[in-house]
């Protein structure tokens, strides 16, 4: 029922007039998605955090300066994201990978622990090309498969054409492949 009474242009309205309580809507209904962004960017749950709490401060202090350009608030708030990861990447000297305790894998019922085993070690070595990949293309990777966004919204928060984005994915799942080489990771979990 809360969802029918949230009205995104109005409570951004409110927001840029000040209205914590309505930049606060605003945080609820996106911290979610901007937090999954940044820690799959980084790989570090206390930098995912810091990061998206920096994320939303610098949304709020200039809430003011956004204008709707037929882009939704949400690009807006990824380009702030991508921006501050992209500065917690060029201050660091090395890419954290995620711990393999940090991967949530779980044995489904009847499934041998040798099976689980190879799919966490498969998942790993996907991770871990995935993050030797320019940030461009994990950023689209985080967009298509994390938060599951249609190629024409990856366009709005890249600011591409989806035409662009549709090329960009297919370069690289190419990319991706030439590196799995003969590294035999199945990708569907079989």
């Amino acid at each position: 029922m809360a969802d029918l009474e949230f009205n995104e242009d109005e409570t951004l309205a409110r927001a840029s007039q000040g209205d914590r309580d309505a930049f606060g809507l605003l945080y609820e209904k996106y911290i979610d998605r901007i937090f999954n962004y940044v820690y799959y960017r980084t790989g570090n749950l206390h930098d995912a955090e810091d990061l998206t709490a920096r994320v939303f401060q610098r949304a709020m202090n200039h809430i003011e300066n956004y204008r709707d350009r037929g882009v939704p608030f949400s690009a807006w708030l990824y380009r702030i994201a991508h921006n501050l990861v992209a500065n917690w990447h060029r201050d660091r000297s090395r890419k954290q990978e995620i711990p393999l305790d940090e991967i949530p894998s779980q044995p489904t019922r009847g499934d041998h622990p040798e099976r689980s085993l190879v799919r966490v070690q498969e998942q790993d070595a996907l991770l871990t090309l995935i993050r030797q990949l320019p940030p461009e293309r994990q950023t689209l990777l985080i967009l298509k498969f994390v938060e599951n966004l249609s190629n024409a919204e990856i366009g709005q928060v890249m600011n591409r054409s989806e035409g662009a984005v549709k090329s960009l994915y297919h370069r690289t799942l190419l990319a991706l492949r030439d590196q799995l080489g003969d590294q035999h990771i199945n990708l569907d979990g079989e």
